[in-house]
Order: structure tokens, then sequence, then C-alpha cells
């Protein structure tokens, strides 16, 4: 659907209030209320529910990207890549859109054919793109992107900073 600047202000609004909410269980009327809308509109301007999702997914990836363009613009090693990353991720006001790419990962995962269809797959190849740009090693580059995803559910699941940074050091400093 062609770009509008009232689609565009919805899907701002709409993505501000799934990092809060998240996507599991969404209904649009509530949603359409959170943001200042009507279901019909969000309908029209998004062609449906996954439509919106996907608008929604698209979003998230777009933040996703810019901090792996931040990252490959400002670092020389993979071992500062990894830990100019790991800040990113650390980082206390990331917590939510981290939940919301975790989900979005994790139903892509089990509803392969739904809105969220190649998202964890397109999320592992950004990475490892721009972890490439770093090393020549595949194998160096698939450990520091699982060691990175994993600290980061870690860190979603216990919030233990003080515990888990100085692992990610440990580990990137070997790599």
């Amino acid at each position: 659907m062609a770009e509008s600047a009232r689609r565009a202000e919805l899907l701002e609004r709409a993505y501000r209030h799934t990092r809060e909410h998240g996507l599991v269980g969404m209904s649009l009327r509530p949603l359409a209320q959170a943001v200042g809308s009507s279901p019909r509109v969000l309908l029209y301007l998004f062609g449906s529910k996954d439509g919106l999702v996907r608008a929604l997914l698209e979003r998230a990836r777009a933040d996703e990207l810019a901090l792996l363009q931040a990252v490959r613009r400002d670092q020389g090693t993979l071992a500062e890549a990894a830990l100019a990353l790991w800040r990113w991720l650390a980082a206390p006001e990331h917590g939510r859109l981290l939940a919301l790419w975790t989900e979005a990962y994790a139903r892509s995962l089990v509803e392969p054919d739904g809105p969220w269809a190649g998202f964890a797959a397109d999320t592992v190849e950004d990475w490892l793109g721009l972890l490439a740009g770093f090393a020549g090693d595949p194998v160096e580059r698939t450990l520091v992107l699982a060691a990175l995803r994993g600290a980061m559910l870690d860190l979603l699941a216990t919030g233990d900073r003080a515990r888990i940074t100085p692992a990610v050091e440990r580990l990137v400093v070997r790599s």
C-alpha cells in the first residue's frame, strides 16, 4: 500500500504501542483506540491485520538496520563491533524493542507462513552481513552472533547486566 502521511503517523504510533505491549494477542480495536484511529482506518491503510503486523515488523527491522549501520561505520575489529553491539543491546532503554524483536523472531519460527514469515532468517542475515565486514571467518561470525543473541535473551529474562556483560566481554575478547 502506498505511503501516506497518515499511514506513517499511525505506523509510528502503533510501533510505540507494540514496543510497550507486544504483538501477542494484538486486537485492532484496542490498538486503534490507543493510536487515535479506528479499526476501519487501520484496515484501509494497511490492507489487513497481517499487513499492519508486517508493517510493524518492517519498522522494527528499520531500527535494527540503523543500529547495524552505525556499528559498521564506527568499529574496526570484530571484537570492537561485538562490544558496541552488546552495549546497545544491554542499554535499559532498548529492552522493550528487544522484547518485540524476540517476540517476532520466535513467532516467525513457529508461524512461518504468517505475517512474521522470514523475520528470524532476515535478522540473522542482517547481523551476519554486518559481522562479515569485521571477520572473514564465518564460524567466528556465527559464534559472536550466537553469543550476543544468547546473552540478549538471558538479559531479557533476568535483567542481570552485572553478570552477563563481563561474560560477553570475556567471550568477545577471546574470539
